[in-house]
């Protein structure tokens, strides 16, 4: 990793910076407040450059030994620069060391070269979309 990027474990962070960062990353992306989220998380790590946010990510936790990294987030203009694996590993080995025994991760297909350079094996695993309607629940 190249240009000075610092990672820092929980740094203060503002629920307007991690909205840019999330906006400008991805363009879908609904503005919310991060602070909630963050108070109940194992651990998050921000990346500076100098003193900008380019990039996030964070492990929830079962409060046992399930963790699982979620939001991993590099601006655009700073991908392909071993920041997000930098995070990724970051965020592994605090996670291991904050006594989680399991991290999980969920992507998609398009992502899987970059979890599988940051160590992770595909599994399988069920996914119940909750925000759907009952209707749509029982067609499937």
């Amino acid at each position: 990793m190249n240009d000075h990027v610092r990672i820092i474990e929980k740094p203060g962070l503002s629920d307007a910076e991690l909205n840019d960062l999330f906006s400008t990353s991805w363009p879908s992306h609904t503005m919310r407040a991060f602070g909630p989220i963050l108070q109940r998380s194992l651990t998050y790590f921000g990346a500076y450059q100098e003193s900008k946010l380019v990039g996030f990510v964070n492990v929830a936790w079962d409060g046992g030994d399930h963790a699982f990294l979620l939001d991993p987030t590099v601006l655009p203009a700073w991908r392909r620069r071993g920041i997000g694996l930098t995070l990724v590993a970051a965020a592994v080995k605090a996670s291991a060391t904050n006594g989680a025994e399991w991290l999980h991760v969920d992507y998609e297909a398009a992502l899987e070269p970059f979890y599988r350079k940051a160590g992770f094996r595909a599994t399988q695993a069920g996914l119940l979309r909750l925000s759907a309607s009952s209707a749509e629940q029982a067609a499937r």
